[in-house]
Formats: structure tokens, sequence, C-alpha cells
């Protein structure tokens, strides 16, 4: 929930101000209205004067103010939950659905205020409106006093936070970290407010055990929820899933409309082997609010990985419907949704989300390669096996032709290939899902593909390609080290140790160019804590390893060099 909570319904829109403060906002304020009702609109914007602000656009629906919002920035958006009652066919995204795309493509930036407007009573769109954090929300009808002391109470609480804000814009995450320290100490009243953004930039840093104490330090004064759920995902973030379910379970249990709880304990079930157990959080979540696409997404991926074709259907058809009309829609929902219906022998069915596919799609990046995927589930459920293969030839081209699909995609495309034969283009899907950055799998999850299929021979191939992709990578990494470029070598090391994970060269070279570089160029706690990881690791392969007491020399050396306790 919010931590504002809504107004009382003093009053109608574009009523007389009641007692309005003497102080006018900022006049040099700009703020964006959407509303499909320009009525509404109208009111909106004479309250607005009111308050003296007289920088004001507007939006009809989630598609204009996406498009608004591309152009320039806004300071306040002032957005109507129900976007689509003013349209002829009363559809559209919804305020909830526009605010998803917005944070999720991070096309407002994160100090612009948002602010819901709202009449609707029913339960879970409140619950789901306030679950993606908007900067407030406002049940109609209000007055005008009502939303100039809403956006004045935002306005003041972003200017303290600002400075902090814009150094994480500016990519300078440790001076903001001093500066929500400093801040803390000199604006009390938002010592929370920089507490969290501190938290949450060690996670951005991967310091994943400092993000715990802040958040340990937070509920030594108050248990807020989203630092209990904080600490449950730095406690996760470190491996620790036993010990994060146990807190999530009770988290969920204290606040049960905490819709994040409920997704991150799903993952650690998940995580841990659980799916059914997964399955049934998801389910949980989604029955007291139902209007998040990603949550019914994952709940219809984490069906399908237990088997519940029914379940699996049902989420992904109300993924495709609620998406229908977002700036951002992905024609990887529709694969899954056929998927889905082919696990549950409705061909027909199949077919004609297919053909919603290529109508809807047409233009949309790897429109072609989903449909293409699609085709082939449905002939393989038809036995036409000739026809399934040149689809996938198909698919597997426009893959390589630039289409991006998503590392899941990628594991279902390969594992179509293998189910024929098609072993290369298996192997080269899987490569490409261990390259796909931040959402790339690992070295061992697309090994275990290949296992689950029935083939070792192809899991020792892709080894071997690993391993010999990871000795170029060390070459490429001494070339950089040569030039000068050490920064460089130890991301190059990084890749290589991706590749090859339990490669006893590798983790040395690593171990070794994070150790330079942190003795030439500064404390990187991340990068320490994983060269100490991997120091380890090679522990416990080869403890005897001759470079192995050097390496605990050079690590030590460091600590003291930098006065880090050990």
């Amino acid at each position: 929930m919010p931590e504002n909570s809504p107004s009382s319904p003093t009053g109608t829109p574009g009523a007389a101000p009641a007692n309005l403060p003497a102080a006018p906002l900022n006049a040099q304020l700009s703020v964006l209205i959407v509303d499909p009702n320009p009525g509404l609109r109208a009111n909106l914007q004479n309250m607005l004067n009111q308050s003296g602000v007289t920088r004001i656009e507007s939006a009809v629906n989630a598609s204009t103010a996406i498009k608004a919002l591309g152009r320039k920035s806004f300071d306040v958006i002032l957005c109507e939950y129900e976007l689509g009652s003013g349209t002829t066919s009363n559809e559209g995204q919804d305020g909830q659905q526009l605010l998803e795309d917005l944070r999720h493509h991070r096309i407002i930036a994160p100090w612009a205020i948002f602010v819901m407007l709202t009449a609707e009573g029913a339960y879970g769109k409140v619950v789901s409106a306030a679950e993606l954090t908007p900067t407030d929300y406002i049940l109609k009808p209000f007055t005008a006093q009502v939303l100039h002391e809403r956006i004045q109470k935002a306005v003041t609480r972003r200017t303290a936070l600002l400075p902090v804000y814009q150094l994480i814009a500016q990519g300078r995450a440790r001076e903001a970290i001093d500066a929500a320290i400093e801040s803390a100490r000199t604006r009390p009243a938002y010592a929370l407010d920089f507490a969290r953004l501190r938290a949450e930039l060690h996670t951005s840093l991967k310091e994943h055990d400092l993000a715990e104490t802040v958040y340990g330090d937070v509920l030594a004064i108050k248990p807020v929820g989203w630092a209990r759920l904080g600490l449950a995902r730095a406690v996760a973030a470190q491996g620790r899933t036993l010990d994060a379910i146990p807190l999530l379970e009770q988290l969920v249990a204290d606040n049960p409309r905490l819709m994040a709880a409920y997704d991150l304990l799903a993952r650690c079930q998940q995580e841990r082997g659980d799916a059914a157990l997964a399955k049934k959080t998801l389910e949980d979540a989604v029955a007291i609010s139902p209007y998040v696409v990603r949550r019914l997404r994952k709940l219809g991926e984490v069906a399908l990985e237990a088997g519940d074709t029914d379940g699996a259907e049902k989420s992904f058809r109300q993924v495709v419907t609620r998406s229908r009309f977002s700036e951002f829609r992905n024609p990887e929902d529709h694969v899954n949704l056929v998927r889905a219906l082919v696990g549950k022998g409705d061909p027909a069915g199949a077919s004609t989300v297919i053909r919603d596919l290529e109508r809807s799609l047409r233009g949309t990046p790897a429109a072609d390669t989903c449909k293409a995927i699609s085709v082939a589930l449905v002939h393989d459920a038809a036995g036409n096996a000739a026809a399934a293969v040149k689809e996938l030839k198909t698919a597997v081209d426009a893959v390589r032709a630039g289409d991006p699909l998503s590392p899941n995609m990628r594991v279902g495309l390969a594992q179509s290939c293998l189910a024929h034969r098609m072993d290369d283009e298996a192997s080269e899907m899987m490569l490409g899902a261990l390259n796909a950055g931040d959402d790339a799998l690992s070295a061992q999850q697309a090994l275990n593909v290949f296992v689950k299929a029935g083939r070792p021979d192809l899991a020792d191939g892709m080894s071997r390609q690993l391993r010999a992709q990871a000795q170029i990578l060390l070459g490429v990494a001494d070339e950089k080290r040569n030039m000068g470029d050490v920064r460089g070598a130890v991301q190059t090391l990084l890749e290589a140790l991706h590749m090859a994970p339990n490669n006893l060269q590798v983790m040395i070279a690593v171990v070794g160019g994070v150790l330079r570089q942190v003795m030439e160029m500064g404390w990187d706690h991340p990068l320490a804590a994983l060269a100490q990881e991997q120091l380890e690791h090679i522990r416990a392969l080869d403890a005897a390893h001759p470079r192995l007491a050097a390496l605990d020399a050079e690590m030590a050396a460091a600590k003291r060099k930098y006065g880090i306790s050990s």
C-alpha cells in the first residue's frame, strides 16, 4: 500500500476551492492529466489553475500518455484509474496497467509524482493500483484543497529526496549512498525514505549483505512492510532461500495485501523445486490482486511447469487480453497460450490464438518468430513432423537474423528442436540463452536442458564449447590487461566465468584479476565478495592448488590496505 492513505470524499472535482491554502504550488510545475473524459480533464485543469499551476497537458488514454511522456518529462501525472470508461467500447489499459508499463520500461523518472484518481470501489482494483506504488491515490469525489495538499506534500518529499535521485540517475551510486546517509541526518523527517534508497542502492551494487543490514536497522526502529520485504529479498539474493521462505510466509500472513511478497515467496518455492506450491502462492496473490500482467504471466509459466495446462491457459489468456491495449505487448504471451492449449488437446483454440497473433501483432519485433514457434507446436500435436521442422527452421533463422527472444522462449525453441533431432539448432539457441545479458541462463541451467531431454552427449558437447569460449576470453582479458584496461579485463574474465563456472583456470584468473583491480583502483565490495567466493570454491575443488596460498595472501593484503575486517 502507498505510504499515504486515500483522501476522504469531501467534494467533487471542479467544485469551488474550500479553504484553499494561500501559498500556491510552484508555478513551474508541469502536470500531465490522463483522463478520457473532456469534462473531467477541464475540471482538473481548473483545480490546478486555482493552485497556481498553468503548465498542463492532457492525454486521453494510456497510449497517448506514453507518447507524451516519451517526448518530455512531467513533474506530476494525474491519472484516472478507469481510462477505458470514456471509449465507445469501454476497453483499453486502465491506470494501473499504465503505471506498470511506465515503471517497468523506465519511461518516468523515479522522482516523478504519479497520483491515481479513482472512484472505483472494487476492492481488488484498489489493491492492485496501490501495489504498484503510485506516489499517492485519491478517491473521488474530492476538493481542490485536497488535490492541492496532496501535490504539495508529494513535491516537498521529492525536493528532499531529489539530490540523491539525481546522483543515482548519473550512475554515481557510491556518492548517492553517502548523500543518503548525510541527508537522513539533516532531514530526519525523511530518514526512512533515505534508508530505503540506501538499501536499494546496495542491492543494485549486489551488496546484499549491506542491504540486509540497512533493512535490519530500519526494522529495529519500525516494523514497516517494505523493510521486511527488502530484508527477505536481501537474504534470498545471498542464496539463503530456506531462510527467506519463513520470513516471507510470516510477511504474507501479517500483510496479505503486500503482493510483491507473494511474488518473491513463489520464486523461492520454485527455486526450491516446488512448482506446485509456487503455483498455489501465485494463485492466492492473483485472487487478491487480479490485474497485474507480470504476475499473471508468471503464474502461467509456473502452471505449465507444474503440468496444469488448464491453469496455464486461464492465466495466459488473461495476459493476452489485458495486454491488448498496451504499447508493450509481447508476442511470447501468445506462444505460451498456444503451448497451454496444445497441452490440453485444443488445437482449434491454438489456431485461433495464432491468427490473433498474426493479425494484431504484425510488425512487432519477434512476432514472426513467435508465430513460427506456435505453428510448429500445432503441427507437432497433429503428428506432422515435417511441417513442424520447417516452421522451427524458420524460427531459428529469424533469431539468427536478430529477432529478440527471451531466454525462456529460446529454451522452449531449443527443446522443440531437440524433439526433432535438430541438434545444431538446439545448441545454438541454448548458447544464445547463455548470452542474454541480465536474464541469461547459467551454464548449468543450459546443460540441464540437454540432460532432461535425454541428450547428455549434447550437454558434453556444449561443455566443450563453453570451455573453448572461456579460453578465448582468457586471452582477450590478457590483452586488455596488457593494454592497461584493468576494468575491461575483469569484465571479460567474468564473462569467461559465466561460460565455465567450475573451471579452475578461469576461477584463478578471475580472483587474480579482481584483486589487481581492487589494489589499483579501490575497494569494490561486490567484486571482492565474488573473489572471496571463488577462493572458497577453488579450495573445495583443490585445496593443494599451487596458486591458492598466494591468492589468499593477496586477498589479505587488499583487506589490510583498505581497512576491511575479515
